[in-house]
């Protein structure tokens, strides 16, 4: 029986919005702990926030990552709690109004919490139980929330905080024909508004409505792999009342391969690029996350 990863870490602080998750709807027996270390390395126009007024970004960001996840029996479905701890050291020059700016910064990301529950298709089945399931049609729901804990100072723009909280709820269907899986999920992410901008000034930021995809195949070795692309749009701010012309438009794609060590480790590696960039987020990607899990009878 192969189990998998289920949450995608070391993405970085920079994507929060648009992460690039396969198997986020799945199914796994209740009870288990994952333990989640990760490495990502992202380049490009990249940034804590993907819609800040910078133009001619040359960024590098390498960030660790510490998870931990649970899975849940919610009243007979299926469903698992997950925080993420980012650490991260940013480098690199980009414009403002035409000036050139230099940054050079390491710090705490803003750590996230996740709830999900599968509503239909997948349910709360112990470890002995899950050994027959089969995975046909799931259908499940989520929230994310970012809490603004990590490095900032209103006196620069780029940063590895928010200073502002953002919630995401999702919905996710999940659809198995044998080992090939398609996973579609859309949601969208709210922000508060940030009252210590740059300058001292405060920003707001509409919602950033998202869409991602992806194929999933599964060898009876416990190997999956899979292609991942999302699209997301929105996201337009106001400094001050004042708005800006940085509504997003963006598409990314991606890969994902994971593979099992022993019955408690696996690891997971994965990279993703941008397509098509109005504003923001036209950078690339590469991660590794090793998993340990335990509990729920293992």
């Amino acid at each position: 029986m192969a189990l998998v990863t289920v949450i995608l870490v070391a993405l970085g602080p920079c994507v929060y919005a648009q992460d690039l998750e396969p198997r986020a709807y799945s199914n796994s027996p209740t009870g288990l702990n994952f333990l989640i270390v990760g490495y990502g390395y992202t380049e490009g126009g990249v940034a804590a926030d993907p819609s800040l007024p910078l133009e001619n970004a040359h960024l590098h960001i390498n960030s660790a990552t510490l998870a931990y996840a649970r899975s849940l029996d919610v009243w007979g479905k299926s469903g698992k709690f997950d925080v993420v701890l980012p650490y991260s050291w940013l480098s690199g020059k980009a414009e403002f109004a035409g000036q050139p700016h230099e940054r050079k910064v390491s710090g705490l990301g803003d750590p996230r919490l996740r709830f999900s529950v599968n509503l239909y298709g997948a349910p709360a089945l112990s470890l002995k139980e899950f050994t027959d399931y089969r995975q046909n049609i799931i259908f499940g729901a989520s929230l994310q929330v970012s809490v603004p804990l990590g490095q900032y100072d209103s006196d620069k723009l780029v940063n590895l905080g928010t200073n502002r909280w953002f919630f995401k709820p999702e919905l996710g269907l999940s659809k198995a024909w044998g080992p090939l899986i398609l996973e579609l999920a859309t949601g969208v992410t709210f922000y508060t508004d940030n009252s210590d901008f740059f300058g001292g000034t405060t920003r707001e930021q509409d919602p950033i409505y998202s869409v991602q995809g992806h194929v999933i195949y599964a060898l009876k070795s416990g190997i999956w792999v899979a292609l991942d692309g999302t699209y997301y749009f929105g996201g337009r701010t106001a400094v001050d009342g004042v708005e800006g012309d940085d509504l997003q438009k963006n598409t990314r794609f991606g890969a994902t391969v994971a593979f099992p060590v022993d019955r408690h480790n696996s690891v997971k590696l994965y990279a993703s690029t941008g397509v098509s960039t109005r504003t923001g987020s036209d950078f690339n990607a590469v991660g590794i996350a090793w998993q340990y899990r335990w509990g729920g009878g293992f």
